[in-house]
């Protein structure tokens, strides 16, 4: 997947869902002292910190604006050397690909073993329920691939990884320090709560749904509080509305999923600015 492949999803999807009211990305800024998100379009990344260290969840788009709103919060792109993948669609790894600015190039990828499976080419992504096959993304750099359950840490940073299958077929959720879910493109936030996501966008929309299911499971099973962060919409530490609806798939072309507060055009970030990333905090969806 190259730069112009991004550009040219940029303009189609931007075409495709625009007055849909579907995406709802966070703006560049922060969340908490721990953790800070960069807007690319429609799609969201994450920092987390802790005592020095900064890790990246998600890779966004290959987008040539990366660096300089990654300024806007203080981070800077050479001091991030750990990357946790999600899964590889074009819009969660476009800043690791071989034509990118190569911003992470030293950076150790994590990525599920299943998952990995897309980036060597024994597996193709398909979209539109399987009618349509997106470029392979191809990237040097050095990766970790990770199981299901297993547990790593990174200069003190617990990281639980949960295999969350559906949208794609590897896609891995991330709990960092019992606290923080970074979920990817499991979960769509709708103005009522959480739903499965994009019904378009998936390999197998019952194996997401039953993904969810599991998945919320294991998160009441904890007893304590939990941040949910999702990777196109918000956040929220209210488990009820972040599965409210998870026995339910988001399906975009139907007006009834479509959210009075998402834009027009996701696509468009005249509102996400130097300013408001530097001022404000990102308040969760349902504040």
């Amino acid at each position: 997947m190259a730069r112009k492949d991004s550009e040219h999803q940029k303009r189609s999807m931007s075409a495709l869902f625009r007055g849909k009211a579907i995406f709802k990305p966070l703006n560049t800024g922060r969340i908490d002292d721990h953790v800070a998100c960069v807007r690319e379009w429609i799609a969201n990344i994450f920092f987390y910190t802790k005592n020095g260290t900064t890790i990246m969840i998600d890779a966004g788009y290959n987008y040539e604006r990366l660096a300089e709103k990654m300024e806007w919060l203080d981070i800077d792109p050479a001091s991030i050397q750990h990357i946790l993948i999600t899964h590889q669609d074009t819009d969660h790894v476009g800043a690791l690909e071989q034509d990118s600015e190569l911003l992470f190039r030293d950076a150790t990828v994590y990525i599920g073993e299943i998952e990995n499976r897309y980036l060597t080419g024994e597996v193709r992504r398909k979209v539109f329920h399987g009618l349509y096959k997106l470029p392979m993304v191809k990237t040097d750099n050095r990766k970790v691939l990770l199981k299901d359950g297993e547990i790593i840490n990174i200069d003190s940073i617990k990281i639980e990884c949960i295999l969350v299958p559906g949208h794609t077929w590897g896609h891995m959720v991330y709990l960092i320090d019992d606290t923080y879910l970074f979920t990817g493109d499991t979960i769509w936030f709708g103005a009522d709560g959480g739903y499965s996501f994009l019904s378009t966008l998936a390999e197998d929309n019952k194996l997401s749904v039953n993904s969810l299911e599991k998945l919320e499971t294991n998160i009441r099973s904890r007893n304590h509080r939990i941040v949910v962060i999702t990777g196109h919409t918000g956040w929220t530490d209210d488990p009820d509305f972040a599965f409210a609806h998870r026995q339910e798939i988001c399906k975009p072309f139907t007006k009834r999923y479509h959210d009075p507060k998402a834009p027009y055009d996701g696509y468009d970030e005249s509102d996400d600015t130097r300013e408001k990333a530097r001022t404000q905090l990102l308040l969760k969806q349902n504040a």
